[in-house]
């Protein structure tokens, strides 16, 4: 029998969503709806209850560092055992809870959001069930190992960076590229600074903006003239655009920041260089 996927009931899946529909809502200049959906987040996934425990137990599977097989493996199983911990009906409850408020408070179109990462996590919550075979079940943990060592990130960001942390990141980064930094590289990083108190969250929502605007900034940079007649130069531009495409599947790492800090130094380059010519 086929399985089938209900979203609503994903905690995982919704949070990803509310965290478009936050980003979404201040592209748009709509501070009022990124007010409402960091609210339901803050409310629904704070920590202790059900949701947040599902959500991690869903994260700490489609969140990953490269790790080996043999501790993709242990984490696996463990995940499994904190998933069996969590009382199902309390958890259906606060679920019910949040699909109501999101429903009356946001939109019901907020569940059509585009998540990127949705046949993973959909893969995970048919690891959860109890209504597919055995055979089903080994293939799709499989599948899940597989993507835990082939992510290319480095380490979540989830932990408190104090100050010197901030400083030495600031230094590396003068020390590597001689330039001091630009006001959207300083906000970037007040973001990566701040990020453990909201579990990340105005940080992936900047980051989710800084990243459609430089994309936007690079495709627009291809029709200057420079550019456009270098044949190396155009092809290093569609790069690094894939690569900020590929950066909606990643988890925030420090290399994500170094590159997108890079980019929003080379977008400054092209576009003053554009203006002085």
């Amino acid at each position: 029998m086929k399985f089938r996927h209900n979203k609503k009931r994903n905690s995982a899946f919704v949070y990803e969503a509310l965290i478009r529909e936050a980003t979404v809502a201040v592209m748009k200049g709509d501070l009022q709806r990124k007010e409402v959906a960091i609210r339901l987040i803050k409310k629904h996934f704070k920590g202790g209850t059900l949701l947040r425990k599902d959500l991690e137990c869903h994260r700490s599977l489609y969140e990953n560092q490269s790790l080996d097989r043999l501790t993709s493996e242990k984490i696996l199983k463990e995940v499994k055992l904190q998933k069996r911990l969590i009382d199902p009906s309390g958890l259906f409850k606060q679920q019910s809870e949040l699909i109501r408020d999101v429903n009356t408070e946001l939109s019901p179109s907020a569940f059509n959001n585009f998540v990127p990462n949705y046949k993973t996590l959909a893969t995970i919550a048919q690891i959860f069930s109890d209504k597919i075979s055995p055979k089903d079940q080994i293939i799709l943990e499989n599948t899940i190992v597989d993507n835990m060592r082939e992510a290319l990130v480095e380490q979540q960001v989830d932990a408190p960076i104090d100050d010197v942390v901030y400083k030495t990141f600031v230094n590396k980064f003068n020390s590597k590229y001689e330039d001091d930094l630009l006001d959207e590289q300083k906000e970037l990083l007040g973001h990566y600074i701040s990020s453990f108190m909201d579990n990340a969250l105005q940080l992936k929502m900047f980051l989710n903006e800084e990243v459609e605007r430089l994309k936007r900034k690079l495709k627009e940079a291809r029709s200057v003239e420079e550019i456009k007649g270098d044949k190396n130069m155009l092809d290093k531009t569609n790069q690094v655009i894939e690569r900020l495409d590929s950066y909606s599947n990643e988890t925030i790492s420090e290399e994500v920041l170094m590159t997108v800090m890079r980019t929003q130094a080379l977008v400054k380059e092209i576009y003053n260089d554009g203006s002085n010519g």
